[in-house]
C-alpha cells in the first residue's frame, strides 16, 4: 500500500510563489503539463519590502491559494523564488528588495512563517528550469541558457535539465561594459535604441556567451520575448535561439518544480 501512496504523491500539484520587487504572485502548479490550476493570485509587495512584511504576504497568498478546493494537501512544501543570489537558503544580494535581506537565511524564515517545507531558489533560475522543462527547452539535451531581457540580464543555466544554480551571465564583460548595462531591455529603452541598434549588442552579448558554453539552444524570455521578430532574426549565431514560451507564469511553475525535485515528487 505503501508503494501506492508514494506514487501518487509524484508529480501531485504543489503550490509556487514569484516574489517579485512590485508584486508576490501565486499559483497552484500541475507538475504534469507545468500549467496552472486556476488562476493565479497576486498581492502587492509590502514597501518597504523587509524580511518579515514579504513573509507576512507570503503567507497571504498561501492561505488563499490553500483555500482551493485544487489545492495541493496540507503541509505539502511550498516552492519560491527571489530576486537576487540564494546559496544554501541564504540570500547573498537583494536588488528590488530591502538591502535587510543580505544574510537572511530565507528556507528558515519561510518555513518557520508558514509551517510546512519551504526552498527558495533565485528568480531567473526558476524560470529557465520551468522553460527548460515544460517550454521551448522541453527534450533539448546538454546545456541550454535561458536569457531574461528585462530590468537587468538574468540567466539560467540547465545541463540536461538539471539547474546549475546562480549564474549571472548578465555580469559578463562585454566591450568593457557590465553586459546588462547596455544589452537590458531596460538599457534599449533608456538609450532610444531602435531594434536593429539594439540587435547590433545583443548579438555581441550573445556571441560572447555562444563562444563561453558552446550551448544546445539559446532560450530569451522577459516582457521582450513578444517582440522576439523584431530582433532574433537579426542574429547570427551557430546556436539555435527561441522565444521563451510560459511567459508571467514561468517563475511559478519552476518555484513549484525545483521543490518536488528537492522532495522527489516529480521526476
Amino acid at each position: 500500500m505503501a508503494k501506492k501512496d508514494e506514487k501518487s504523491h509524484k508529480n501531485a500539484p504543489l503550490i509556487g510563489i514569484d516574489i517579485g520587487g512590485t508584486g508576490i504572485k501565486g499559483g497552484i502548479v500541475d507538475l504534469k503539463k507545468g500549467k496552472l490550476l486556476g488562476e493565479r493570485f497576486r498581492v502587492p509587495t509590502p514597501q518597504p519590502a523587509t524580511p518579515e512584511a514579504v513573509a507576512e504576504a507570503v503567507a497571504l497568498v498561501v492561505a488563499e491559494l490553500s483555500a482551493r478546493p485544487e489545492a495541493p494537501e496540507a503541509g505539502s512544501p511550498v516552492g519560491v523564488t527571489f530576486p537576487g543570489i540564494i546559496q544554501h537558503g541564504v540570500v547573498h544580494s537583494a536588488a528590488n528588495v530591502d538591502k535587510s535581506w543580505l544574510d537572511t537565511d530565507i528556507d528558515a524564515l519561510l518555513t518557520a512563517r508558514l509551517g510546512r517545507p519551504v526552498e527558495v531558489i533565485n528568480d531567473a533560475d526558476a524560470a529557465g528550469l520551468a522553460e527548460a522543462r515544460f517550454g521551448a527547452g522541453a527534450g533539448v539535451s546538454g546545456t541550454v541558457l535561458v536569457i531574461t531581457l528585462g530590468t537587468g540580464i538574468g540567466s539560467a543555466f540547465i545541463f540536461d535539465g538539471k539547474l546549475v544554480p546562480n549564474a549571472e551571465l548578465g555580469h559578463l564583460e562585454v566591450d568593457g561594459f557590465d553586459a546588462e548595462s547596455k544589452a537590458s531591455a531596460v538599457a534599449r529603452e533608456r538609450d532610444g535604441l531602435s531594434w536593429d541598434e539594439y540587435s547590433v549588442l545583443l548579438q555581441r552579448y550573445f556571441s560572447h556567451v555562444e563562444f563561453l558554453f558552446s550551448p544546445e539552444l539559446f532560450i530569451v524570455g522577459g516582457g521582450i520575448s513578444k517582440r522576439a521578430d523584431e530582433y532574433l532574426p537579426n542574429l547570427k549565431l551557430r546556436t539555435r535561439i527561441v522565444p521563451a514560451v510560459l511567459r508571467n507564469e514561468a517563475g511559478i511553475v519552476g518555484a513549484a518544480l525545483e521543490i518536488a525535485l528537492q522532495h522527489k515528487l516529480a521526476k
